[in-house]
């Protein structure tokens, strides 16, 4: 066979951006869109079309320009494209007699819980307005940690398998759930037994897994605040007032996390001790991200949320190690006008250790919280909640704290729940990418 010269090479490569019948991208199955940019397009059209398809559908929108598109010259007078005039608002209302509806069933309820997913991010005043009329607990998926303060009578924590003991017995005691941009997936523990009003903006997420007995299509914080005007129209509700509840669950939770906070009985410190100290000495608008593991589980459960804070984490995919590198697209976004905390156990981190020479290069302000048990921890108790032997979880490290400051970067240690919290302030004090390596117990969740 003659080989091709590198003009013909060329031609070929053209014709196949040019041909209609060209093959699928390979980011088919991961995008929500994915074109291919030629020599013939309307890229400003595909620009904007893009950003469209990304910002309604919330998903990955992706345009693959061939380097012989690149380096073709843009069309005399052509302007860049946007998603300006493509857009409408979200912010409707459900229809009137589905809303109406909903409205009667939460008058006659006496023990209503509010619960708050991730599709309510900056949207959640007129939710927690509702929540203080009807005196009702509101609690958070784990996506949605942070929404509500830890601190607010009425905030009950996080649902779910990462989430609070109080969050969960609220919704026990509960007769109905007013669920709020929510996902349903099975880390959230939202009973489906339970009486529920689901409202989101997204026609497919209603009912996604099991069927609800109100489904609301419209803006979460629009109607929670025309939930909240028709009941104090109508006056008098059966609700119960549930602050001292939440207070109750509360007190027993933090005594509780206190008493693991200071468990000393294994060798390492108990994540409950991490997350406390974290919970005292990081900013009230400080930008968190978690990793993914035993670190995500310990810091749903103690760490108490300002309700100020960002977080950002993989969700629910599993991709460990992903804590510094999301950190490091924060301080891209925002620089140094937040604190950037990031949180990952050693199995973690040890996925994109190297990172953090680019974030001395860069002097990105990021300090980083690495949970050290030596080994990937998760795993284990997996294994051991299937009566299988822990297998070939145990991992190799370095001296993380040494390894830091041989990077260009500050290295702190905490071997001992008394070094905590200086370690941790003269990180977060360090004007550039700080480490503190913490000793912990693969057992103490």
């Amino acid at each position: 066979m003659t080989a091709l010269s590198s003009s013909a090479r060329r031609r070929r490569l053209l014709d196949t951006c040019r041909s209609p019948t060209r093959p699928p991208s390979i980011c088919a199955d991961v995008t929500i869109s994915s074109e291919t940019v030629t020599l013939g397009s309307d890229h400003a059209e595909l620009a904007g079309l893009a950003m469209k398809q990304a910002i309604v559908g919330r998903g990955v929108t992706h345009l693959i320009l061939p380097n012989e598109v690149q380096h073709h010259p843009a069309a005399v007078g052509a302007a860049a494209g946007g998603p300006a005039g493509r857009l409408a608002s979200r912010s409707a209302l459900p229809p009137a007699d589905e809303l109406a509806r909903a409205i009667e069933m939460i008058q006659q309820a006496k023990r209503q819980m509010i619960v708050v997913g991730a599709g309510c991010r900056n949207r959640t005043a007129g939710i927690v307005a509702l929540g203080e009329h009807l005196a009702a607990p509101v609690a958070t998926t784990f996506k949605a940690k942070g929404l509500i303060s830890d601190s607010h009578p009425l905030g009950s924590g996080v649902m779910g398998r990462s989430g609070t003991p109080g969050a969960s017995w609220c919704m026990n005691e509960s007769n109905l759930l007013i669920v709020f941009g929510a996902s349903f997936s099975n880390h959230t523990g939202i009973a489906p037994y339970k009486t529920i009003i689901q409202i989101d903006d997204d026609p497919m997420s209603i009912g996604r897994f099991h069927g609800v007995d109100a489904g609301l299509l419209g803006d979460v914080d629009v109607t929670a605040r025309a939930i909240t005007a028709a009941l104090v129209e109508r006056g008098a509700i059966a609700a119960i007032d549930q602050r001292d509840d939440v207070a109750q669950r509360w007190a027993i939770w933090r005594a509780e996390k206190e008493r693991r906070a200071a468990d000393d009985s294994a060798h390492g410190i108990d994540a409950a001790a991490v997350m406390a100290s974290l919970t005292r000495l990081i900013d009230a608008d400080a930008v968190l991200a978690v990793d993914v593991g035993n670190n995500t589980y310990s810091f749903g459960r103690y760490f108490e949320a300002s309700g100020r804070q960002d977080l950002v984490m993989s969700a629910y995919l599993g991709s460990i190690g992903f804590a510094l590198p999301a950190a490091m697209g924060v301080w891209a976004a925002v620089g140094d006008t937040r604190q950037i905390v990031s949180i990952s156990d050693d199995g973690g981190f040890g996925q994109y250790a190297m990172e953090l020479t680019t974030a001395v290069k860069y002097a990105m302000n990021i300090t980083h919280t690495l949970l050290k048990n030596g080994e990937l921890g998760k795993i284990s108790k997996e294994q051991r909640a299937a009566l299988w032997d822990v297998w070939q979880t145990s991992l190799h490290n370095p001296d993380f704290a040494v390894f830091a400051e041989l990077c260009g970067a500050r290295g702190f240690r905490a071997n001992d729940p008394t070094d905590l919290d200086a370690a941790l302030a003269a990180a977060l004090a360090h004007p550039g990418p700080a480490l503190v390596e913490v000793v912990t117990n693969p057992l103490l969740v």
